[in-house]
C-alpha cells in the first residue's frame, strides 16, 4: 500500500471544504507547516495526523491511503 497521493488527497479535501492550511492545522492540532509539507510532499503523515484528516473530513482511512482509490465522502 502506497500513500504517495496523501498529500494530494490533503489540499483536494481542505479545498473543498474551504479551509486555509492555518484552520486545518489549528483543527487538527499540529502547525501550517506541517499541513503545507505534507500537501506538498515534502513530509510523510504521522497515523495520527491520517487518523484525524479521515474523521475531519468525513472520509475512510482506504480513500486516504490508498493511492488508487479516490476521494468520496462517507455517508
Amino acid at each position: 500500500m502506497s500513500i504517495e497521493r496523501f498529500g494530494e488527497k490533503l489540499k483536494t479535501l481542505r479545498l473543498r471544504k474551504g479551509v486555509t492550511t492555518r484552520q486545518l492545522a489549528s483543527s487538527l492540532h499540529t502547525t501550517n507547516s506541517q499541513i503545507s509539507r505534507v500537501e506538498n510532499g515534502l513530509r510523510k503523515p504521522s497515523a495520527e495526523l491520517i487518523l484525524q484528516t479521515a474523521d475531519y473530513f468525513n472520509v475512510s482511512l482506504d480513500q486516504l491511503m490508498r493511492d488508487e482509490l479516490d476521494l468520496e465522502e462517507r455517508p
